[in-house]
């Protein structure tokens, strides 16, 4: 009877979102995978294919896991006001509750080598941000944006300001303050216009 393999992709990949939260998508190889959780290369190399495979799997898991979070909130809450408010809260609420996961995304796909990724990786990839577009544009006809300057704001409001929240204080090396997901909020509901 086959023994169970000792190491499973989880276990690797969450491995490799702790390299990349300390020393960016650089410290993500094959080995130093291997080394931080105390398993052979070959247990790596059994996973993944190489390392273009390892980085699109530890970027799309990440990127996923918050999509759906983000996905979620915006599902909770039919009116468009407060589905937008419960977005931006979202980001910041997640990347408070995954601050490895949330410095990895600071990155980027193409920081992680998204150009060298396997086809499917990339299908997968754009398959997950057309979805994502399309619930921002849904949100967007919701809320009346009725031309490109009313989405963009729906965009910060939702997503560029959330963002910059987060970006700030995960680059400085700071925790995110207690009132951040507030921040958030009430950003959102100002640039929407939208009632308290």
């Amino acid at each position: 009877m086959a023994r169970p393999p000792r190491f499973d992709s989880d276990q690797l990949l969450d491995a490799a979102v702790r390299l990349a939260a300390a020393g960016g998508p650089a410290a993500v190889t094959m080995s130093a995978v291997a080394q931080a959780v105390g398993a052979p290369s070959g247990s790596v190399y059994h996973r993944f294919a190489g390392r273009p495979a390892l980085l699109a799997e530890v970027w799309l898991r990440t990127v996923e896991r918050f999509q759906e979070g983000y996905a979620e909130a915006l599902d909770r809450e039919p009116d468009p006001h407060r589905a937008a408010r419960a977005a931006a809260r979202h980001v910041v609420a997640w990347s408070r509750s995954h601050p490895r996961q949330a410095a990895l995304l600071l990155h980027g796909p193409e920081e992680f080598g998204r150009a060298d990724w396997p086809a499917e990786h990339r299908a997968r990839a754009d398959g997950g941000n057309r979805r994502m577009l399309a619930r921002l544009a849904a949100l967007g006809t919701a809320l009346g944006a009725t031309g490109s300057r009313d989405r963009e704001r729906i965009a910060l409001a939702v997503v560029e300001v959330p963002l910059s929240v987060v970006r700030r204080h995960l680059r400085a090396g700071e925790p995110l303050p207690p009132y951040a997901e507030d921040l958030a909020e009430e950003s959102a509901a100002a640039l929407l216009g939208a009632p308290g």
